[in-house]
C-alpha cells in the first residue's frame, strides 16, 4: 500500500491520488493498450515474407459450437429422414448450388462466396477445446485432450494475432479486434500464445446490439470527459519529466503515448460508433449481437483495422450452435440472425468497394453428426463439415469438395483445418514458409497445411 501524506486528498479536477496513480497505467480508462502497442512494435521478425495474396483485411465469423452442415450449406435431401432433417434446400443465385431454406438471403448471395464442403479433422475427436485450438491456430494442441483446454504461454498464437504481428500496422487502431466472446470462457488458441500477451487481440465483450453500447476500454469514466482526460495526459507527462515523488521517475514511453492517442483520437471514436450508422443499415444487419457485431467489423476494417473476429454469442439459444437437441425449435432462431448479418456484410462490403480486398471467413470448430439424436439434435462431428470464404479474390460461386450422402465423410477434395488456416495466411500475403520465434528463441513453423488453390484466384 502506498501512502502519500499531506493535504488535500484530491487534485484540482477532483481526481484522488489513488485514481491519479492508476492513470499512470491507464487504469482510469480500463486499458492495457501500451502492451498492445509494444506487440505491434515487434512486427519485424526473421523470415517475414509475403505471398501473392491480395487481402488487405480479414473478417472471421466464428460460429462457436459447430453449425450443422446438413442444415446450412451441405444439405442431403435424398438421405433418410434421420439424416436430412426437416428443413429442405432452396435454389441459390448459382445454378445447381442449393442451401438451406433457413438462409434465403445468403442463397441470393451465393455468387459472391465459395463453399468448401469437405473440411475434415481426424485428430480432435470432436472435442470443443481441441477443435477450437486447431481451427484458430492451424496446429494440434499436444498438451491435453477434451473440451476444456485453457490458454497457456506455449500455445501457438491465434491466426489473427500472428498475422497482426507479422504484417504490423502503422495505424492508431489495434491490428486485431475480437468482438464478443465464445462459450463465456477462454480456450487455448484465442490469444497471442508464445508471442506473449502483448499480441492478444483487443477484446470487446460488450453487446453491440444494446442501445447504450460503447467500448468500455476506450471510454474514460463518465465524470472525466475526453478533454479532461487529455489534460491528465499532459499533467502525467509533466510530473514524470520533473521526477515528481508521486510517480516513479520515468518518461512516458512511446507505447503509453500511443495508447493515450488512441483514446483521444477522433478516428477511434468514429470507428467504434455504431450510432453513426443509419437505422435502415442497422436493421438490415439485424439488431442482434451477431448482426451488429458484423456491422461493427465492417466499420473497423473500413477505418483501417486489418483483422476482426466476430464470435457467435447469442443468448436466445442455450449453447448457441452446439445443438445437441431441438433442431426444429432452435435452428429457426439461429439461422435468420446468421442470414441477415452475413448477407448484409457481403452486400455492404461489395457496395463500398471493399469486398475485393477483404477476406471474409465463415466457420465453426467442427460440424454436426449425420444422425439426428433422440432429443432432436446432432452430436459433434469433425470428420466432415463446411466452411464459406468470400472476397479478396476467392473464386466466387464455386463449391469445392463433396461429402458422401450423409454429409459424414469427404469423398472428393478433402482439406484439413490446417489447410484452411494456411489459405487464410496466404490470402493475407503471408508466405506459408514463415517462421515465428517463441520465448526460448526456437523457430517454429507458422503453417502446417497447404493453400486450397481450388478456391484461390
Amino acid at each position: 500500500m502506498i501512502t502519500i501524506p499531506g493535504s488535500p486528498s484530491c487534485f484540482c479536477d477532483n481526481v484522488s491520488r489513488r485514481e491519479f496513480l492508476q492513470i499512470g497505467g491507464l487504469g482510469a480508462a480500463g486499458l492495457a493498450l501500451p502492451e498492445l502497442f509494444r506487440g505491434r512494435a515487434m512486427a519485424a521478425e526473421p523470415g517475414r515474407t509475403r505471398s501473392t495474396g491480395r487481402a488487405k483485411s480479414c473478417i472471421l465469423l466464428f460460429m462457436g459450437g459447430g453449425p450443422p452442415q446438413q442444415d446450412t450449406f451441405d444439405l442431403k435431401p435424398d438421405a433418410p429422414a434421420e439424416v436430412r432433417g426437416i428443413f429442405p434446400p432452396i435454389a441459390s443465385s448459382v445454378p445447381g448450388t442449393q442451401v438451406s431454406e433457413l438462409l434465403p438471403k445468403l442463397a441470393q448471395q451465393a455468387h459472391r462466396y465459395a463453399i468448401i464442403r469437405s473440411v475434415t479433422d481426424e485428430y480432435t475427436g470432436g472435442a470443443h477445446g481441441q477443435s477450437v485450438y486447431l481451427a484458430l491456430t492451424g496446429h494440434k494442441n499436444p498438451r491435453v485432450s477434451g473440451d476444456d483446454i485453457r490458454p497457456a504461454t506455449d500455445d501457438y498464437p491465434n491466426m489473427g494475432s500472428a498475422a497482426a504481428r507479422l504484417l504490423g500496422a502503422g495505424h492508431a487502431l489495434p491490428p486485431h479486434v475480437w468482438l464478443l466472446d465464445m462459450h463465456r470462457r477462454q480456450f487455448a488458441g484465442e490469444g497471442g500464445g508464445f508471442l506473449g500477451q502483448s499480441c492478444d487481440p483487443f477484446r470487446i465483450l460488450q453487446d453491440p446490439s444494446r442501445p447504450d453500447f460503447r467500448v468500455q476500454a476506450l471510454t474514460p469514466p463518465r465524470e472525466v470527459p475526453l478533454e479532461r482526460f487529455g489534460q491528465r495526459r499532459g499533467l502525467l507527462d509533466h510530473l514524470q519529466r520533473q521526477g515528481d515523488r508521486i510517480l516513479p521517475r520515468r518518461a512516458m514511453d512511446a507505447h503509453q503515448e500511443r495508447a493515450f492517442n488512441m483514446i483521444l483520437a477522433p478516428q477511434t471514436q468514429r470507428a467504434f460508433d455504431l450510432h453513426a450508422e443509419p437505422a435502415a443499415v442497422r436493421d438490415r444487419y439485424g439488431r442482434t449481437k451477431f448482426g451488429q457485431g458484423a456491422l461493427l467489423a465492417r466499420r473497423l476494417i473500413e477505418h483501417g483495422v486489418p483483422l476482426v473476429t466476430v464470435y457467435w454469442n447469442g443468448e436466445e439459444v442455450p449453447g448457441g450452435w452446439d445443438l445437441h437437441y431441438r433442431n426444429a425449435q432452435y435452428l429457426p432462431v439461429l439461422a435468420p440472425q446468421l442470414d441477415s448479418g452475413f448477407s448484409a456484410l457481403l452486400d455492404d462490403l461489395d457496395a463500398r468497394g471493399l469486398l475485393d480486398e477483404t477476406l471474409v471467413v465463415w466457420m465453426g470448430e467442427f460440424g454436426r453428426a449425420p444422425l439426428i439424436e433422440r432429443e432432436g439434435g446432432r452430436g459433434h462431428w469433425g470428420r466432415c463439415y463446411s466452411v464459406v470464404l468470400a472476397g479478396a479474390g476467392i473464386r466466387p460461386g464455386i463449391v469445392h469438395g463433396r461429402s458422401d450422402r450423409h454429409a459424414a465423410f469427404p469423398v472428393d477434395g478433402a482439406v484439413s483445418p490446417q489447410d484452411l488456416v494456411t489459405t487464410i495466411y496466404h490470402s493475407l500475403g503471408i508466405a506459408t514458409d514463415t517462421e515465428l520465434t517463441d520465448a526460448l528463441g526456437r523457430p517454429l513453423k507458422l503453417c502446417q497445411g497447404t493453400p486450397i488453390h481450388a478456391v484461390l484466384p
